[in-house]
Formats: structure tokens, sequence, C-alpha cells
């Protein structure tokens, strides 16, 4: 986890507290491509700060509009989906 802290900036300590504070139970992570290789550590870190349990999204992931259709079928119900991403989304001027 140490390694992927040096170079990413992930704001992991953002997302557990989004989790706690949503009171989620069931969350899916989106990552992109080159973040999917992390995603079972990130989730073994997630899964140690809060009670929450975890589903990866290993689709393609083209950006924060790229969310996936179809997940109201799932059960029990996906509380909340966290995308994560490479840069860090800034407004356009």
């Amino acid at each position: 986890m140490e390694n992927i802290k040096e170079v990413y900036d992930l704001e992991l300590e953002k997302v557990v507290e989004k989790i706690k504070n949503k009171k989620a139970n069931l969350i899916l992570l989106q990552f992109p491509d080159g973040l999917k290789k992390y995603s079972l550590s990130i989730v073994d870190y997630l899964e140690k700060k809060t009670k929450a349990e975890f589903l990866i999204w290993f689709g393609e992931c083209f950006g924060a509009c790229d969310t996936p259709v179809g997940l109201e079928k799932i059960k029990p119900k996906i509380d909340l989906i966290i995308q994560f991403g490479h840069n860090e989304i800034l407004p356009q001027y």
C-alpha cells in the first residue's frame, strides 16, 4: 500500500470518511486500467478501515462520466459508487 501512496494520491482517507458518513454497506469501486492492478490492495485497505463490503468493476472506465449501467439489478443494492482516476478533475476555463 505504501508503494501506491508514493505514486498516487488516491485520497483514501476521504473515501473512508465518505463511506462512514453515508453508512454504506456495499460499495462499487471503479478504476481506470492503470490502477486496476492495485484494486485488491485498495480493497484490503478500505475493508480494514470500514465495515463495508466492496465490489470491483473490471469493465472499461474512461472517465467520470463512464458509470456502469444495470447496477440497479444487483442484489443487495449498491449503496455507493466510487471512481478512481489518474488525474485530479479541474474546472475548465
